[in-house]
């Protein structure tokens, strides 16, 4: 069975029960952590899991912390104690210094799937949404020290509240601080530096309206249109989309085909797996004939403006991007439905199908899952099942 994760979470006033922690199923990669070095300008207090400690240590003594409501501090813990776990995998030693570059992207999967495997946070829309607020907040913990560098760094606070908010647990002021604690969890000369540029993060935040909640878009259209970097925002104009492609997203067996037999009987449906079926391609073959008919079939609807169905796994955001930007060349918009069930639910579902996927390539795939955001397209929707 799962462990249960909140149990944890220190309470407010607590001290953090570092015993039990290392001894749950955290305590691997968190170990890992005690060997990975750091850049001692940025990081004179050492290995990665020291820091890891000073920066939970900083969270739960912090006012602000103690102040949330209990869900609130139990996402931030959980997003301290996983934020670098990505480091274990990507710290290399360049140009004569330590560094760590996409750590936290990584470490935003390998938590995802920490999560998902060992404490069962997945299946049901509270699950998920802890979860994903954790990934969340571990895949942007670098942001607010570095928004006051960027050319137009309004877009990216307005860009983090709409793709945080798709978890429903995520926020710009939680982002703050959880930058707070990290840079208060270590040991460096710039200290004062990187709290002025958290501050800035923090009243950006304030200034668009989305600290605690994401900026208020007229519409799916606008949020789009503005999230995608469209250039002539914010000129309103008018949606000339036709119709709209729904692109399922979900790991093998989660029950893409169940679902559209039921929720969406006659509506044509270009799938990647029947036409693997009709070429006799294997998945373990490469897929070029089998991408490159699915792509000619949707072409064939497109030019009708005949709506259909893209029924895929399309995991990441790169993957969806192509079919995407494909649909809008021919002035289709695009909504994405992310389906997602409970772990033992979805071997059991994969077992029953008649192209069943070995399990270690769906915990491979669990790996490189990324559930889709607003910024992605005009309509998100994440759906247990």
């Amino acid at each position: 069975m799962p462990e249960p994760i909140l149990s944890l979470v220190p309470e407010p006033g607590g001290p953090v029960d570092w015993p039990m922690i290392l001894q749950s199923a955290l305590g691997e990669p968190l170990t890992r952590l005690s060997s990975i070095p750091q850049n001692p300008v940025w990081h004179g207090e050492g290995d990665v899991l020291s820091h890891t400690k000073m920066v939970c240590e900083a969270l739960v003594s912090g006012g602000e912390w103690r102040a949330l409501p209990d869900r609130e501090r139990q996402i931030l813990f959980l997003a301290a104690l996983l934020h670098d776990v990505g480091k274990a995998v990507c710290t290399r030693f360049e140009y004569g210094a330590w560094s760590s570059p996409h750590h936290s992207l990584t470490g935003a999967s390998m938590a995802r799937t920490l999560l998902w495997l060992d404490f069962g946070l997945c299946g049901t829309p509270e699950k998920q949404s802890l979860r994903e607020s954790v990934c969340q907040l571990i895949r942007a913990h670098m942001a607010p020290i570095h928004v006051q560098d960027l050319p137009m760094p309004e877009r990216k606070v307005i860009q983090l509240s709409a793709d945080g908010a798709q978890a429903n647990g995520f926020s710009n002021r939680l982002l703050a601080i959880l930058a707070r604690a990290d840079t208060l969890g270590r040991v460096s000369t710039d200290t004062n530096e990187l709290l002025d540029a958290i501050e800035f993060f923090e009243e950006l935040a304030k200034e668009q309206c989305c600290l605690d909640a994401p900026y208020p878009f007229a519409s799916t259209f606008e949020r789009y249109l503005y999230l995608s970097g469209d250039s002539r925002w914010p000129v309103p104009r008018y949606d000339a989309t036709w119709g709209q492609i729904l692109m399922l997203s979900g790991l093998p067996g989660v029950g893409k085909d169940t679902y559209l037999h039921q929720a969406l009987p006659g509506l044509p449906v270009v799938s990647l797996d029947d036409i693997r079926e009709e070429l006799g391609v294997s998945p373990q073959k490469p897929q070029a004939p089998v991408i490159a008919a699915a792509k000619q079939r949707a072409m064939e609807l497109l030019r009708s403006r005949q709506p259909f169905v893209w029924n895929a796994t399309d995991l990441t955001a790169m993957i969806r991007k192509k079919q995407i930007s494909l649909f809008s060349a021919y002035g289709a918009a695009t909504r994405i439905l992310y389906l997602e069930t409970g772990w033992e639910e979805q071997l059991r579902r994969n077992e029953s199908r008649s192209r069943a996927v070995p399990q270690a390539a769906i915990q491979h795939m669990l790996g490189r899952l990324v559930p889709p955001l607003p910024s992605e397209a005009q309509d998100i929707e994440w759906r247990c099942v």
